[in-house]
């Protein structure tokens, strides 16, 4: 489906797909944006898939390597938009490549994990509610596919697909295959997940680290996708509902036990032809549907193509809520602008995200708790507790993300404590919008000549510019040498008061409020080292740099 096909959506539709995906799908993008993080983060973290070549654009690239590798290196040949094992060769020569089609063409894994002598991946079902923020979950179960050959390294067996494909579409087609049906068995040419995890255990191998290595593949190739799927999504898709992806990972270990990724379908095969399918495709369709969080529009919503897309349910927020993305309010829009210029400070100020939840804050951090109930046999895996070490292979910083990392590293280890926190702001209406000043910016918080962001953003700046660099000069700060000391620790009701004496603010909000407190207190600390007020930088603020994320 075309990314203009989903303008075409009703707000009460759901499509297993995202825009771009084919971004991480089709072969040679997989692979052009994987290289392009390793290119920017290096072999250490993205070093997990093949030495890859695109052609006819990398041809004088691949001779080159081709040539340095030596004649015993074997090469596999896959067409970019296929699946299915359709169209892939292991080819030695020269001579065997392909030229008149485009073809991707990879250096061999030919130490594979071997188990009874078979080379074996696995299936990996991965399912992302949302980019924005980027939610990804995988199973905790999935499909061992073996070769229905033995495995050898000989340059004479490169042309048997039994021996070195593992695709069950092209093995199932060879008299010696096996069929199992049961889950639970390491028998036959196709195992669960589980079983494999239960054989290598029982085997002294740490199975654990196997698996934290697949889901940081999953994460970093996910991730490799976000800003082309986000793009599109804020072109051509008018409700967050409206999508949602299951995606099949293939991974192969080789005689390390390190994963590597092969190829991700975003079409995953469902068809079920055994009881071992039954078990495992069906638990994981049925836990993947009820995280989905269907929501059964009202027959006049059906009726009428105006209707606004709302539904009832018992989520957190409760009562009906709206479907379609929300115009943000002015404070909210400065909240996000700050903390995206701070998005690399220290752990303990960007905390302070959670310390002022606006309402549309309330809305997807119950939204997020809400789908997280809803899990089954899924795991969350970004965001996770773990997950902040991620956030930088972002190119483009998100607030949302950065406002769910915060609040798994607050309440990963007591969820109620935070569910409770939300239900509380939800029952006083917090994510239908407020007049709580708590939770918003006073529209006379700035003078009515200007941009209501760009003052209250400067506002920040301003004082803090001044707080770091001119502590004498400054014309908005009437403060004596000798109250420098109470301005770098005070309490919260002196910088109300201090930002009170700055030209264009008629009162001062507890949000403003607490914005600059946190600003102040970051470039206050000596250990400080990111963020656009770290010490001693001069710069001025254009609107154009105020971030739109």
């Amino acid at each position: 489906m075309k990314s203009s096909g989903f303008k075409a959506l009703a707000e009460h539709q759901k499509l297993n797909h995202f825009p771009g995906t084919f971004q991480i799908g089709r072969k040679d993008r997989l692979w052009r944006n994987l290289s392009k993080m390793q290119l920017r983060f290096g072999k250490q973290e993205f070093g997990f898939f093949p030495r890859t070549f695109v052609l006819p654009q990398d041809i004088k690239l691949l001779r080159k390597a081709w040539e340095d590798a030596g004649s015993r290196q074997k090469w596999i040949i896959k067409p970019p938009a296929s699946a299915r094992g359709i169209g892939i060769q292991v080819i030695h020569k020269w001579s065997q490549l392909p030229r008149k089609r485009p073809l991707l063409v990879q250096k061999y894994l030919h130490k594979p994990y071997l188990i009874g002598g078979n080379k074996f991946d696995l299936r990996i079902y991965v399912y992302v509610t949302s980019y924005d923020p980027l939610r990804v979950y995988i199973f905790s179960d999935g499909l061992v596919r073996f070769a229905s050959c033995k495995y050898s390294s000989s340059m004479k067996t490169l042309s048997n697909k039994f021996m070195h494909l593992t695709n069950y579409s092209v093995n199932k087609k060879n008299a010696e295959y096996q069929s199992n049906s049961d889950d639970k068995a390491c028998q036959g040419h196709k195992w669960a997940l589980k079983a494999l995890w239960q054989y290598l255990g029982c085997r002294g191998i740490n199975t654990t680290l196997i698996w934290e290595k697949i889901k940081d593949i999953v994460i970093k190739t996910i991730i490799a996708s976000e800003p082309y799927v986000n793009s599109l999504l804020k072109m051509n898709v008018r409700s967050t509902y409206s999508c949602h992806e299951l995606f099949g990972f293939d991974i192969m270990l080789d005689e390390n036990l390190k994963p590597w990724i092969l190829e991700v379908n975003i079409s995953p095969s469902l068809h079920s032809n055994t009881a071992l399918d039954v078990s495992i495709k069906g638990q994981m369709i049925r836990d993947l549907l009820n995280l989905a969080g269907f929501r059964i529009p009202q027959r006049e919503e059906l009726l009428s193509p105006c209707s606004s897309a709302s539904s009832s349910s018992s989520s957190l927020c409760g009562g009906s809520r709206e479907r379609s993305r929300v115009e943000l309010s002015a404070d909210e829009k400065v909240k996000r602008a700050f903390y995206l210029t701070q998005r690399y400070a220290e752990q303990d100020f960007l905390s302070s995200v959670l310390d002022v939840l606006t309402p549309e804050d309330v809305r997807v951090l119950s939204e997020s708790e809400d789908e997280l109930s809803r899990r089954g046999d899924f795991e969350r895996i970004f965001p996770a507790a773990p997950s902040s070490r991620y956030l930088r292979f972002f190119e483009c910083p998100r607030y949302l993300n950065l406002l769910l990392d915060q609040w798994e590293q607050r309440h990963w280890s007591n969820r109620t404590k935070g569910i409770d926190l939300l239900r509380t702001l939800c029952q006083r209406g917090v994510h239908l919008g407020t007049n709580d000043p708590a939770h918003m910016v006073s529209n006379n918080t700035i003078s009515s000549t200007a941009s209501t962001q760009l003052l209250l953003y400067n506002l920040c700046v301003r004082v803090c510019t001044c707080v770091c660099l001119q502590w004498s000069k400054c014309s908005y700060i009437s403060r004596c040498e000798a109250q420098r000391q109470d301005l770098v620790s005070p309490s919260r009701s002196r910088y109300t008061s201090l930002l009170a004496s700055v030209p264009g603010c008629v009162s001062v909000s507890p949000t403003v409020s607490h914005i600059v407190f946190c600003t102040l207190q970051s470039v206050s600390q000596p250990s400080h080292r990111g963020g656009l007020f770290r010490p001693g930088r001069v710069f001025s603020l254009q609107p154009a740099d105020v971030p739109e994320s």
